[in-house]
């Protein structure tokens, strides 16, 4: 496995095959313990572990923030965490700090199986601009990489677990969508963190990109 950060040209062959997992985030900080936790975010990893038998390209998504990120709080006094400000590319979330570089806090999550995955992309890395989307960052110019990774790939369908369902699940499904994906998200395997109308917005997206939502079993 290795990591992609959006600007290496190096990609390892994996198995050609027209379904794809990407399992969103699971990282110890988005789980119970974690700086900006999830409530029961580790109990959807069993699932996700048991799902990742069904696929043979599986890709890993992790947010990889260095310490002065333009989204922390700490990096902005006076202001509330869970707030907003406008950044040149939209409204921004204060967050408070969280899946540091190197840190404990933005390793995978113990429990979380990840031999079987043959990429990372890492996002969120550059400090003037957030990352939800697998695919791109928030200022919707800049690509992570994995765009390019899947069309290589000649990848078909997509199906999406992890977490947050009302932010980082939810921007990288309906891009996925937007590119042209039959995209799958799969109520089991994902949780939200709840921010006001943020989970109404995940669905009325879903609905209006045509991300298909549901349990696995309607899937497989």
């Amino acid at each position: 496995m290795f990591a992609h950060d959006g600007n290496s040209q190096q990609q390892k062959t994996l198995k050609n095959n027209s379904n794809a997992l990407i399992i969103v985030d699971v990282q110890n900080d988005f789980c119970p313990g974690g700086t900006l936790p999830v409530e029961n975010g580790d109990t959807i990893i069993k699932t996700i572990n048991s799902l990742q038998k069904s696929f043979d390209i599986i890709i890993l998504t992790q947010d990889w923030h260095p310490k002065n990120h333009s989204s922390f709080s700490t990096n902005n006094p006076g202001r509330e965490t869970f707030s907003f400000k406008q950044m040149p590319y939209g409204k921004q979330v204060i967050w408070p700090p969280h899946c540091i570089i190197g840190t404990y806090g933005a390793q995978f999550h113990k429990s979380l199986d990840v031999s079987k995955a043959s990429m990372i992309i890492r996002k969120g890395f550059r400090e003037n601009i957030d990352s939800y989307s697998g695919f791109f960052e928030n200022d919707r110019l800049t690509h992570t990489g994995l765009a390019g990774i899947l069309k290589n790939l000649e990848i078909k369908k997509v199906f999406i677990a992890g977490l947050a369902l009302d932010f980082c699940v939810h921007y990288t499904a309906i891009d996925s969508a937007k590119l042209g994906y039959q995209t799958y998200v799969m109520e089991e395997t994902t949780l939200p963190v709840n921010l006001g109308s943020s989970v109404a917005d995940t669905f009325n997206n879903f609905k209006k990109y045509g991300v298909n939502y549901g349990s696995i079993k309607e899937f497989f």
